[in-house]
């Protein structure tokens, strides 16, 4: 077998499992439940930087680009918002936070927003400054506005 036919079944095959990775369904849903209660935020610039650097995880409010729909990008978001609506979600107020007490530590240690979302999405990135204004305005939101603790496997149950 030469090397020109190797090369080409290898293309033709991946080729083929490209197209059938995009029939699994998971991953296209793309659904943005309603806003149901958002914090009251300590001031606009707060809410604008959150908005910007953690809502398309962590609230209802999800652009989905024309990426999330194609396989296997669509896995990684759709896995991502699953999670960080989770974890944290700002359009969700009147629920439980689970990991509300540890969001100040991953923004303040640079892990919010993920390096692989601020590669795509680049104006999401926080410079010192604007990391430290987010931290502080977090605080004083959820001083006034603090969210409410628990959730977790089953928290939701019975309503």
């Amino acid at each position: 077998m030469g090397i020109r036919r190797i090369l080409r079944l290898a293309l033709l095959s991946l080729v083929g499992l490209f197209v059938l990775i995009q029939f699994p369904p998971y991953g296209r849903a793309h659904t943005n439940p309603p806003v149901t209660a958002e914090p009251q935020w300590d001031r606009r610039g707060t809410r604008e930087l959150a908005a910007v650097s953690c809502f398309d995880c962590h609230s209802n409010l999800t652009e989905w680009p024309w990426y999330t729909n194609v396989a296997p990008m669509s896995w990684l978001v759709q896995r991502d918002v699953d999670e960080g609506r989770d974890t944290m979600n700002f359009s969700t107020w009147d629920r439980p936070q689970p990991e509300a007490d540890g969001f100040f530590q991953v923004i303040e240690e640079g892990e919010m927003p993920p390096s692989t979302y601020t590669l795509i999405h680049p104006s999401a990135g926080l410079d010192d400054a604007e990391r430290k204004e987010l931290i502080d305005g977090l605080r004083a939101t959820f001083q006034t506005s603090p969210p409410i603790p628990g959730g977790g496997e089953g928290g939701e149950e019975g309503e």
